[in-house]
């Protein structure tokens, strides 16, 4: 415990859904030190960015130590000289050793962001969505040497809805800053229970692939639907629309109204809508974004493409 009577916790993450758990846990403990994945390149012009942890933890004054992996035995070592009480873990991107897995008394627990054991592994939510699942939820989980196999003590969900991945993170972000402080206090006071996951109920999260999220004709309505759902600025969801590639950014499946559907394969404004053909049902593009022009809503799109009203292609990426 610090001078304070805190726990002294390391913190450990990278995205912007550890990002906001840090900023809710940061008052509530001492935090000696905060780890994350280092600089990267992303975005255009090949810029090194920090990752969104990093840029909270100096927003917070807190110390921050940029490592990719725990193979070194130095960095262990270093890690442990700090003498956590805790170790906490959200989305940090590796996985990490029994040498750190032993270094704090209390031990290490994570912030899953999903219902364990289903979705273990790196896209939760995003899976959540894509599978049709009617919840989210967010999970404090004792980290072992498994791929998110550990026993969890607190679990809280929250409906999926019309939420796409982003809203939904933001969302389990808060829930998960909040029962990873009650599990901390739990872990204090020897007062925490775990429960042991059901093995015949796991399923994983796989990684979302670069283009997975795109939308094209040969899928139906519902599908397509779902992928923009799960897509964000990382995993953006594509098309082409005449000849303009376009990222969707919000669509729905759509019956039309006293109109002929458009086929598959085909896109068409009509009623002030912008309705897609897919291979069964259509789908309804709420809002878009074309490549080098700025967000707009359908009908925004629909005034710079005359060709609408009467119908042009669209197809994959």
């Amino acid at each position: 415990m610090s001078a304070e009577g805190l726990l002294r916790v390391v913190f450990m993450g990278t995205p912007g859904f550890a990002a906001d758990i840090l900023e809710d846990l940061a008052p509530q403990v001492d935090v000696l030190c905060v780890y994350t994945q280092p600089d990267r390149i992303r975005g255009r012009g090949n810029k090194t960015v920090p990752s969104p942890v990093k840029v909270k933890a100096q927003e917070l004054g807190l110390a921050v130590r940029t490592v990719s992996s725990f193979k070194d035995p130095t960095s262990v070592e270093e890690l442990a000289a700090l003498e956590p009480d805790v170790i906490c873990v959200a989305a940090f991107g590796a996985i990490l050793p029994k040498a750190v897995l032993d270094i704090a008394p209390l031990g290490c627990v994570n912030v899953h962001g999903s219902i364990l054991p289903r979705w273990r592994g790196a896209a939760p939510v995003e899976r959540a969505i894509l599978a049709g699942d009617a919840e989210a939820g967010v999970c404090i989980m004792r980290m072992e040497e498994g791929l998110d196999t550990g026993d969890y003590c607190i679990c809280r969900k929250i409906p999926i809805e019309g939420r796409n991945a982003e809203e939904l993170t933001r969302e389990l972000a808060s829930l998960g800053a909040g029962a990873l402080i009650t599990a901390l206090g739990q872990l204090r006071c020897g007062a925490i229970r775990w429960t042991t996951q059901d093995e015949s109920q796991v399923t994983y999260a796989q990684k979302i692939a670069k283009h997975e999220l795109d939308i094209s004709p040969d899928q139906d309505a519902a599908d397509a639907a779902r992928r923009v759902q799960a897509s964000s600025a990382a995993h953006p969801s594509k098309c082409i629309l005449g000849d303009r590639t376009v990222t969707v950014l919000s669509a729905r499946t759509a019956e039309p109204r006293a109109v002929a559907a458009p086929s598959t394969g085909q896109a068409c404004f009509t009623e002030g809508r912008l309705l897609l053909g897919c291979a069964e049902g259509v789908l309804e593009v709420l809002s878009l974004k074309p490549d080098g022009k700025r967000a707009m809503t359908a009908q925004q799109f629909a005034q710079g493409m005359p060709g609408l009203k009467e119908g042009i292609s669209w197809e994959a990426l």
